[in-house]
């Protein structure tokens, strides 16, 4: 059996393994269209910004790959695919055929146009390239306008504010992360980003560059050096548009990766899922999603019983606080054990009395028993929840 993976980052990596792990000896060509090794996305925001010297740590050498019999084709993007014939055709005039195909493209940064073409750089953070391309510029005096207050923009500003630059978030809602978190986590890293002194402005979006500032949507403007825009993702238009699908419904997964087309599975970024815990469908782009959902496609286009159903889960360090989230941590109501002024607190979303997600700060070890709580929608009395000598990971245990 012939398997493609289209998308060679972390979902279509781990799969190829997966599949050697779990015996297929049938042929694995894994096509990616960035030039790097397979790699993890994480390192990109983090250890690449801020570490003078990092170097890319990939999944796994070029010796590797080719020991496991897994063509890596690198460097070339996918242009057509045809699910009826089977076959896939890349940008360099090659073709590969498949039995079972896995679409594991990830995203692509949501861009803003009104930005581009300027005498300002606009930056983006999706790939090696993009990171280094940031690192160079974070030097100390530098004027740095970041559009989009969600994780990725937090972790440039925090690299930027260590590297001596000045920087200012621009959101375009009321508050940071507000689909994401609870409102007190929310004003927990506003009060962070700001003792460091990170500068806010809400309710506006960037309307154009004029000279060297940006202007933002009630006038105002702000001198810049470096645009960085973290605005959100969205789907591999080539990729959708060769299925005929419209961007918002690709790619709509069952519980064991597949797709609504025979032989076609989705995993990663790009895989559209159920979710008990949001109680809708959504895209979950995270590292743990990534790798997991991966391993579990593996499994399922060799046949295997599959059913794979696990909270989203990702984690983000910004200056030397560490914040973990699981499945919906806005729920309708919320419950907060520990001090918020100590910078060590939880967070856990409850609907309908239920746990279905929450948020750790400076607290890995709750956060372990969180998810199995989350992951198991357990239902526990209020005022056991809001005590902090009641131990969690004893109740997600029982």
């Amino acid at each position: 059996m012939r398997i493609v993976i289209v998308g060679a980052g972390q979902a279509g990596a781990r799969a190829a393994l997966a599949l050697r792990s779990a015996g297929h000896q049938g042929s694995i060509t894994l096509i990616g269209a960035e030039p790097h090794l397979p790699h993890e996305r994480p390192q990109l925001s983090n250890e690449l910004l801020t570490k003078p010297g990092a170097t890319v740590q990939f999944i796994k050498s070029a010796e590797h790959w080719a020991a496991q019999g897994i063509d890596l084709w690198c460097g070339t993007a996918v242009v057509s695919v045809d699910p009826d014939r089977r076959e896939v055709g890349v940008a360099d005039g090659r073709t590969a055929g498949f039995d079972r195909l896995l679409l594991a493209t990830g995203m692509s940064p949501r861009r803003c146009a009104a930005l581009e073409g300027s005498a300002i750089p606009v930056g983006y953070l999706r790939t090696i390239g993009d990171s280094r391309a940031i690192h160079d510029r974070l030097v100390p005096g530098v004027r740095i306008v970041v559009v989009g207050g969600g994780v990725i923009g937090l972790e440039v500003a925090a690299a930027a504010v260590a590297a001596g630059c000045t920087v200012t978030v621009v959101e375009a809602a009321q508050r940071l992360l507000g689909r994401a978190l609870p409102d007190v986590v929310g004003r927990f890293l506003l009060a962070l980003h700001t003792a460091e002194g990170v500068s806010f402005r809400y309710g506006v979006t960037p309307t154009g560059v004029e000279g060297g500032t940006v202007v933002l949507s009630d006038g105002t403007r702000l001198p810049a050096d470096l645009i960085v825009v973290g605005i959100g993702v969205e789907p591999s238009a080539e990729i959708v548009s060769a299925f005929g699908l419209p961007a918002a419904d690709s790619f709509r997964v069952d519980s064991a990766t597949a797709t609504a087309f025979d032989g076609v599975h989705a995993a990663g970024d790009a895989a559209l899922q159920y979710s008990p815990w949001h109680d809708r469908w959504i895209r979950v782009d995270t590292w743990a999603n990534a790798q997991n959902q991966a391993v579990a496609a593996a499994k399922a286009m060799i046949g295997l019983n599959v059913s794979y159903e696990e909270p989203a889960w990702f984690w983000s360090d910004q200056y030397k606080v560490n914040l973990q989230v699981v499945g919906d941590a806005v729920a309708e109501e919320h419950v907060v054990r520990g001090s918020v002024e100590s910078g060590k607190f939880s967070v856990i979303s409850l609907r309908g009395g239920e746990a279905v997600g929450g948020v750790t700060v400076n607290d890995p070890r709750e956060m372990g028993a969180l998810r199995r709580l989350v992951a198991a929608r357990l239902s526990l009395p209020r005022a056991d929840l809001e005590d902090v000598r009641f131990d969690l990971r004893r109740a997600a245990a029982a």
